[in-house]
């Protein structure tokens, strides 16, 4: 069964990003076979064979690999295979640093 788990690890795929003002996204689409091999506790109780949302340990736990920062958000149940995904658009960016080091301080006119 291991090699299995592998073969469908594999051909899971990553969609391109798309953004909107606040966020970037990307879908995951599993191998349908992949479903099976998933534990049951990762399904939605109250609807048979949709995923709930998955935590981060979850998700990279069934073979999705992704950079830092995206999170499980939304499943569509017409396709339970595909996971949506999204992290926030400046997610990484470092953060501007004063050039000198120091804080500038306002300046107010008399």
């Amino acid at each position: 069964m291991g090699s299995k788990l592998e073969e469908y690890i594999e051909k899971i795929h990553y969609s391109d990003k798309y953004t909107d003002d606040e966020f970037e996204y990307r879908h995951v689409i599993l191998p349908k076979p992949l479903l099976k091999l998933i534990p049951k506790s990762y399904f939605d109780p109250d609807d048979s064979g949709v995923l709930r949302i998955l935590s981060e340990q979850e998700w990279r736990g069934i073979g999705i690999t992704q950079s830092l920062g995206w999170q499980h958000y939304e499943v569509h149940a017409p396709e339970p295979h595909v996971l949506l995904f999204r992290r926030a658009k400046n997610y990484g960016q470092p953060v501007p640093q004063p050039t000198n080091g120091r804080v500038v301080k306002e300046v107010r006119k008399k």
